[in-house]
């Protein structure tokens, strides 16, 4: 019994291009010098570019997911930094009412004390 492959959702995207690479060119992309930082800053991706889904010389898919790999570090490092900051300052904000309120209940009370000793003293050295 088998039984007929399901259609994804039309939301789910799916390869509709297969795109082939001359080997030269992708020989001498993986033989290029290491990635310089300014290969490292972010590339937006186009929008609905297909996956291509080719078989790759020997060497060349590690190559192709260590580049990914370090633009993807960058990227996420910049971003979770950026996020990270928001964050951080959204609560200090929110913190500094009630700092202000503590703050300002401690000088109340030392200052209670202090008066309640100066005058037990003051009425002791009459």
């Amino acid at each position: 019994m088998s039984t007929p492959p399901r259609m994804p959702p039309r939301f789910v995207p799916t390869l509709t291009d297969v795109v082939h690479l001359p080997e030269t060119a992708v020989l001498a992309e993986a033989q290029a010098a290491p990635p310089s930082a300014a290969d490292q800053a972010p590339v937006p991706a186009p929008a609905e570019a297909p996956v291509a889904a080719s078989p790759l010389p020997h060497g060349i898919e590690e190559y192709v997911v260590h580049r990914v790999m370090q633009r993807v570090d960058v990227v996420l490092d910049q971003r979770l930094r950026e996020a990270i900051a928001l964050v951080v300052q959204e609560q200090t904000r929110s913190m500094v009412p009630r700092l202000r309120e503590e703050v300002e209940a401690v000088v109340r009370h030392a200052v209670y004390e202090a008066v309640a000793e100066e005058l037990a003293n003051g009425s002791n050295v009459s």
